[in-house]
């Protein structure tokens, strides 16, 4: 059945990919953004243009809005889900909120296996409001935090039917602005060695593909909750390293550090494994594929832009 749905964002990365996909599928689709990035989707969407951050802004945008499916790609902090509270409360029939698998970083080193979702007890986390969330100079140092809190914010308040989709890494193609496979494909071709701290502390990944189908069955579906996301086949930043070194037919340089830089060192490096469990997903009815499936291609895509 073809639906109304809302994505707040949507212009870039995955966000892109999660619309073509809905919109292929047949539904009503409207983006809502600032309006400063170009999206391709020309007649095919609605757009409206509102400041995510901006309360009144969205309320006066949204006063008469109804939808079946609202994707919120820009929940970053409480203050945005108290603001997606009070927009769209009594005005969806599902919402979904794109999370991250750095929520479970509070836990690492405390778990002796992947983190399942239980394993969070989010409503315990503490919620700080007066915190300078829409600082765009603490945007990158607050976003753990800022990802949990909202979560906290929006399980506390109860009044919005919520997914919160825990997306492993999402990693590879041409929109990917993290840098983060750049940094290991930069760091072969320059033939600068890997610092890390323990090879055996792996995390879970994801493809933008694998990121965007997840997201369209996620909202399809009528289970309610956290939800973890992530391809089989967990990697350490020294495996990553690794894997990038065999594809471009590089010698590697592995260099092991002392404890203090723990965590601090590359993309992805960690004291500790921090790892999805994903059985929920698949108890529910959706597969994963292996990171080998995508991996690979992704690696010599960014090498090809290697300059």
């Amino acid at each position: 059945m073809n639906k109304n749905i809302l994505v707040i964002g949507g212009t870039r990365f995955f966000g892109k990919l999660l619309v073509q996909r809905l919109v292929m599928a047949g539904h009503r689709v409207t983006i809502a953004t600032r309006g400063y990035a170009p999206d391709p989707f020309g007649a095919r969407i609605e757009r409206i243009r509102v400041d995510r951050r901006n309360e009144l802004a969205m309320r006066a945008a949204f006063r008469n809005a109804q939808y079946d499916v609202v994707y919120d790609q820009m929940c970053y902090s409480p203050l945005d889900a108290a603001i997606a509270v009070r927009t769209f409360a009594g005005k969806v029939g599902r919402y979904v909120m794109t999370s991250t698998i750095d929520v479970y970083r509070p836990l690492l080193g405390k778990l002796d296996k992947p983190a399942r979702e239980a394993d969070l007890n989010v409503l315990a986390q503490p919620i700080d409001t007066s915190y300078p969330w829409h600082d765009p100079n603490l945007a990158t140092q607050s976003y753990v935090s800022g990802k949990l809190q909202a979560e906290a914010y929006l399980y506390r308040d109860g009044s919005l039917p919520l997914v919160t989709a825990r997306l492993a890494h999402v990693l590879g193609g041409s929109g990917d602005f993290t840098g983060r496979l750049a940094h290991y494909v930069d760091l072969i071709r320059s033939g600068a060695p890997l610092r890390y701290t323990d090879e055996r502390a792996t995390t879970s990944l994801l493809s933008p593909q694998d990121a965007a189908d997840f997201l369209v069955w996620a909202g399809a579906q009528r289970f309610e909750g956290a939800v973890n996301a992530a391809c089989d086949g967990a990697l350490s930043a020294h495996d990553l390293y690794h894997k990038v070194a065999q594809m471009l037919d590089a010698a590697p340089r592995v260099l092991k550090a002392g404890s203090r830089t723990a965590g601090e060192l590359s993309p992805f490096d960690y004291p500790a494994p921090l790892a999805l469990d994903t059985a929920r997903a698949t108890a529910l009815g959706y597969r994963f594929g292996h990171v080998d499936e995508w991996l690979d291609d992704a690696i010599l895509q960014h090498d090809l832009s290697y300059v």
